[in-house]
């Protein structure tokens, strides 16, 4: 695939939004040039789509080569940039061995498993679209075998076990991320659901967890009890309410347990990130080596309850 400005955007900048894509720029009267750029060609079919070889003729397109040779400090060829997600990443420069474009590349690309785990997640997500709740569990349970690093699907595994009623399972599915030095946030906000789901068998009823609220409105207890009530009833708006109410109270109660719980709420009322829009291709001479970030329309209901909680906090 030859880059040009015309087709930089979509066919590397978006198209590394899908998959890694190694940019070779070369030039017709480069001997080493010559050399390197087979070993790439053989690479790109050995890997099996695990990334994309594109080209770049530094004579012609030296707007691009230009610009790409002053960011990484290089001013020789062949010089090869990867890109993902929209962005340059790393590079090397002269006709290595295929043993160290090999080393570089594995840095860098997704492994068969992780590429095996993101077809299983995106499979299981239509399943659940498609309301084959079964089906979708058995892909995101293989997703989370096959690489159990990714997140995505390690969240929508658990949630469709709790969602399932399997909370042994979940709880199960859950606990790698537990001891995280840094939580990553919506597993985080899993844990909290499930030790709400949990802990049904042993709190009051809600109408003798309200009673008691009646009665002593500074009883934190039991309006931490029947907001954990309302979460395992995935009455969320609800558990925030009565968290609320704490928080107004006593911003820091019980270890900041009501306001990790309430963040917790919030991040499961979010919406994930959808893919990244197509970008427009640039007009000539507008050359763009950043891609366009996502972004995701706001809840009314979530930004409503994240401005409650910064009035409170702030």
């Amino acid at each position: 695939m030859d880059i040009t400005i015309a087709n930089f955007e979509t066919d590397l900048i978006e198209a590394s939004m899908q998959q890694p894509v190694l940019l070779d720029l070369w030039a017709p009267w480069c001997a080493p040039c010559r050399t390197l750029g087979p070993v790439l060609e053989k690479l790109e079919v050995a890997y099996a789509g695990r990334f994309k070889l594109a080209k770049l003729n530094s004579d012609e397109q030296p707007e691009i080569a230009g610009q790409l040779s002053q960011m990484f400090g290089v001013r020789s060829i062949p010089f090869c940039v990867l890109f993902k997600d929209g962005q340059p990443v790393d590079g090397f420069v002269g006709a290595l061995p295929e043993a160290q474009v090999r080393a570089f590349l594995d840095k860098h690309v997704p492994s068969t498993d992780e590429l095996a785990a993101d077809e299983d997640l995106q499979a299981a997500q239509a399943l659940l679209a498609e309301g084959d709740g079964q089906a979708a569990l058995e892909r995101l349970q293989e997703a989370v075998a096959l690489n159990p690093a990714n997140d995505a699907a390690r969240f929508d595994y658990v949630r469709a076990l709790i969602e399932a009623g399997e909370l042994a399972r979940a709880r199960d599915a859950w606990m790698p991320a537990a001891n995280r030095v840094i939580p990553e946030p919506r597993l985080a906000a899993l844990g909290h659901w499930l030790d709400a789901l949990e802990g049904t068998a042993t709190r009051p009823p809600a109408e003798a967890l309200a009673a008691a609220i009646a009665s002593h409105k500074r009883d934190f207890d039991a309006r931490f009890a029947l907001a954990q009530t309302h979460l395992a009833a995935h009455r969320f708006t609800d558990a925030l309410d009565e968290l609320l109410e704490i928080l107004m109270r006593d911003k820091a109660w019980h270890d900041d347990l009501a306001r990790k719980t309430y963040v917790a709420i919030l991040e499961l009322m979010t919406r994930p990130a959808p893919p990244p829009p197509k970008g427009e291709v640039p007009t000539k001479g507008a050359l763009e080596l950043s891609g366009r970030a996502a972004v995701v329309a706001g809840d009314p209901v979530v930004d409503q309850y994240r401005r409650k909680l910064s009035m409170v906090l702030f």
